[in-house]
C-alpha cells in the first residue's frame, strides 16, 4: 500500500491531485438497471423469509415505488423505512430511491418515543412498515412493503439529491440526522472498487449492520453493482455458530463487522474441516486493537480496516490488515485527508498529533434543521483544488508514525465508539438528568475487563427528594433510549466531582462498584458445585467471568449486572464450548434471572449434545 510522504502542505495527505480527481460516479439506480438486464435470474437477495432474483427484485421495487408516488411522495421527500431484517427491507430502500425520495431508517427495535421523534424531525412524507400503526406522527401515509401500483418512470437522481438521512447520537440530548446525497453514495461504491476493496466480479455479501447505522449503506448498496445480498436475520446475527453456518451455506465472500464482533466469531471462523473459506472481512465501527491486528496479520486473514464518519458517507480511509499496526491506512480515491492543528495549519513530523479533516465528494449535506451545527462541522477547505469546497472536522485525533502512516489517537470531544455504536455521552446525560428524582448526572466509559468497555452512569438526588433507585432509573432509560445508550451501571453519589472552573470532572468519577458479595446464608451461587452435577456453578462462573463481578445470585438479572448484547453472546459461546449443549442467545435474553437461565441450560443439556458446526479455513487474497 502507499505510505504517507512527509508533507510540506496539507494536500500531501490526499490521494488525488487536481489532475487525478475522478469523474462523477454512475448513480446506483442506473447500475442496478444494468445488473437486472445482465442477469435477471441471478440471486439478488437471500433472507430468512425467502430469496429474490434480480428480476423479482426489480418488479417488487418498481411496484412499491409506484405506490409511494401514488400516495403523494415526490422528488426530495423523505420516507421512513420501519422494517425488520427480511427481504422487504432492501425492496423498500430501493423503492424509496426509485420514487425520487430519501430513506430514513426507523429501527423497530428502538423505543417508540425515539422513533416518533425521528419521524417528526425528518418531516416524513410516508413510511413503509409491516405494522398497522407504526409510531409516527398522525397524517403520515403508511404503506405496507408489499404495496404496489403502476410502476413510475425510471428515476435518475441528481448527484446532489438526498439519498438518505441517518440519525446519530446527539450531544444536545436528541439524535440528529445526517443527510447524504446520491452522488456521495455512488462515489463510495466506485472508490471501494477502485481501491480493490470490492472485487470486479460479483460477490456474495453479508448484510450484518443495522439499517439505522451508516455501516449498513456500504453493505446493502452492493446489490446495485450485481452482488448477491445475504441478510443476516436477528437470530443468526446473535449466534456465532449459526452465523458461520449461514456464511458457508450461501458462500459469502464479504462480511462487515466490528472488532468486538470478530472476537466472538474468531473461533468458529478460524476452524478447519469443510474447505469453506473465510470471507473478506471489512473491519470498522471502532478502532482495531493491536492484538486483533496482529492476530489477523499473522493468521493470513483477508481483512481491511475501514475508517470514516457518517458525515463522510461511511468510509474514507482504508488499509489492508497486514504487517505492523494498527493504523488507518490511506484515503480512498477522491478523498482528501488533512492532519491539522487548532489554527488549521498542517501538522508535520513523526509522532505529531493533529485533528483529522476529510474532504472530497463523499461529504454529507449536513444536519437538516441545524444550520449552526452544520456550519461548525463542515468548514471551508483552504487546501482544496477547487474554490468553494468544504471539509469535515471529524473530531478524531491522529498521529503520523515515522514511516508516514496515520494512527488513531482519540477524540477531541466526548463522543465515544462502543461495539460499533457512535455515542454522544451528553445525550445519555441529558436523558438521565430528565428523570425524577435525579438532580445531576454524568456518564463515562469504564473498562470492566480487558477489551470490555461499558457505559457507566452517575447521578445525584435532589435535596429532600425521593430516594434514587438505580434499577428504576435504568428501567426508565430502556423505555426511552436504544439499548446501546443505556449505561451498564448506575452509581448514586452525594455530589459530582468538579474541576476548579466548576465543570464535572469526569476523570475523578469513581470506578463503578462491583456487585456485592452474597450473604453466606443465602442460596447464592458462590463457587461450589451443586446437586445438578456442576451445571449451576459452571453457568454462574461464566456470568462472573463475562460480567466481571465477584459473585452472582439466582435472582440476579443479566442486564442489571451490566450485561449487553456482546456479553450475552460471550456467555452463550462459552457455555456451548464448555458443556457441549445446543444453547441459543434467546435462552439468555428470555430468562428472568440467573436461576431461570440455568434451568434453560439444564434442559438444553438433557436434550443432547450440540450438533457439529461447519468450520471455515482462512485465506489470503491480495488487495490491489
Amino acid at each position: 500500500m502507499t505510505t504517507y510522504a512527509e508533507p510540506a502542505t496539507a494536500t500531501a495527505l490526499a490521494t488525488d491531485t487536481p489532475a487525478q480527481v475522478p469523474a462523477p460516479a454512475v448513480d446506483l439506480l442506473a447500475r442496478l438497471r444494468a445488473a437486472v438486464a445482465a442477469h435477471p435470474e441471478r440471486p439478488a437477495v437471500h433472507a430468512v423469509d425467502g430469496s429474490l432474483d434480480f428480476a423479482e427484485l426489480d418488479r417488487r421495487t418498481a411496484g412499491l415505488a409506484g405506490a409511494l408516488r401514488a400516495s403523494g411522495v415526490r422528488r426530495g421527500d423523505r420516507v421512513g423505512v420501519h422494517l425488520g431484517r427480511t427481504s422487504d427491507l432492501p425492496v423498500a430502500l430501493l423503492a424509496v430511491w426509485r420514487a425520487g425520495a430519501a430513506y430514513v431508517p426507523l429501527d423497530p427495535a428502538y423505543p417508540a418515543e425515539r422513533i416518533g421523534f425521528m419521524a417528526a424531525d425528518a418531516r416524513l412524507a410516508a413510511v413503509v412498515s409491516s405494522d398497522a400503526a407504526p409510531p409516527v406522527p398522525a397524517g403520515v401515509a403508511v404503506l405496507r412493503p408489499d404495496a404496489a401500483a403502476e410502476p413510475a418512470a425510471a428515476f435518475t437522481p441528481h448527484p446532489l439529491d438526498s439519498a438518505y438521512v441517518i440519525y446519530t447520537s446527539g450531544s444536545t440530548g436528541r439524535p440528529k440526522g445526517v443527510e447524504v446525497p446520491h452522488g456521495a453514495v455512488a462515489d463510495l461504491a466506485a472508490a471501494l472498487e477502485r481501491s480493490g476493496a470490492y472485487r470486479p466480479e460479483p460477490g456474495v455479501v453479508a448484510w450484518n449492520a443495522s439499517v439505522s447505522f451508516d455501516a449498513s449503506v456500504q453493505q446493502w448498496i452492493r446489490i446495485c453493482r450485481g452482488d448477491t445480498l445475504v441478510l443476516i436475520d436477528d437470530a443468526r446475527r446473535a449466534e456465532p455458530a449459526r452465523l458461520v453456518e449461514l456464511l458457508a451455506e450461501h458462500g459469502v465472500t464479504d462480511l462487515d463487522l466490528t472488532p468486538s464482533h470478530w472476537q466472538l466469531l474468531r473461533e468458529p471462523l478460524a476452524g478447519t474441516g469443510t474447505g469453506a473459506r473465510v470471507p473478506r472481512l471489512f473491519m470498522g465501527g471502532e478502532p482495531v486493537p493491536a492484538r486483533t491486528w496482529r492476530e489477523m496479520a499473522d493468521g493470513g486473514i483477508d481483512a481491511l480496516n475501514l475508517y470514516g464518519p457518517t458525515e463522510c458517507t461511511v468510509d474514507a480511509i482504508t488499509a489492508p490488515i497486514t504487517g505492523p499496526g494498527p493504523h488507518l491506512g490511506e484515503p480512498l480515491p477522491g478523498v482528501r485527508a488533512y492532519l491539522l492543528d487548532d489554527r488549521l495549519a498542517p501538522v508535520t513530523g513523526a509522532g505529531a498529533v493533529g485533528e483529522l479533516y476529510l474532504a472530497g465528494p463523499g461529504l454529507a449535506h449536513g444536519y437538516p434543521g441545524h444550520p449552526g451545527l452544520t456550519a461548525g462541522r463542515f468548514v471551508a477547505d483552504p487546501f482544496a483544488p477547487e474554490p468553494g469546497a468544504r471539509m469535515y472536522r471529524t473530531g478524531d485525533q491522529a498521529r503520523r508514525s515515522a514511516d508516514g502512516l496515520l494512527a488513531y489517537v482519540g477524540r477531541v470531544d466526548r463522543q465515544v465508539k462502543l461495539r460499533g455504536f457512535r455515542i454522544e455521552l451528553g445525550e445519555v446525560e441529558h436523558a438521565l438528568a430528565a428523570l425524577d428524582p435525579v438532580a445531576a448526572a454524568a456518564v463515562t466509559v469504564h473498562e470492566a475487563a480487558p477489551g470490555d468497555h461499558r457505559l457507566a452512569g452517575y447521578v445525584t438526588g435532589a435535596a429532600g427528594g425521593a430516594p434514587v433507585r438505580p434499577a428504576d432509573l435504568l428501567a426508565e432509560l430502556r423505555r426511552a433510549l436504544p439499548a446501546h445508550l443505556v449505561p451498564s451501571t448506575l452509581t448514586v453519589l452525594d455530589a459530582l466531582p468538579l474541576t476548579p472552573n466548576g465543570k464535572v470532572d469526569h476523570r475523578a468519577l469513581p470506578v463503578p462498584a462491583p456487585a456485592p458479595a452474597p450473604d453466606t446464608a443465602s442460596d447464592a451461587v458462590s463457587g461450589v458445585s451443586d446437586a445438578h452435577g456442576g451445571v449451576d456453578e459452571q453457568v454462574a462462573e461464566v456470568w462472573r467471568t463475562v460480567l466481571g463481578v465477584p459473585a452472582v445470585e439466582p435472582t440476579d438479572d443479566f442486564l442489571s449486572l451490566g450485561g449487553h448484547s456482546l456479553a450475552a453472546l460471550r456467555v452463550v459461546h462459552l457455555l456451548r464450548r464448555r458443556l457441549g449443549v445446543e444453547l441459543q442467545l434467546r435462552h439468555l435474553l428470555d430468562a428472568v434471572d440467573l436461576a431461570d437461565f440455568t434451568a434453560a441450560v439444564r434442559r438444553a443439556a438433557a436434550a443432547g449434545p450440540a450438533a457439529a458446526r461447519p468450520a471455515l479455513t482462512a485465506r489470503r487474497t491480495a488487495v490491489r
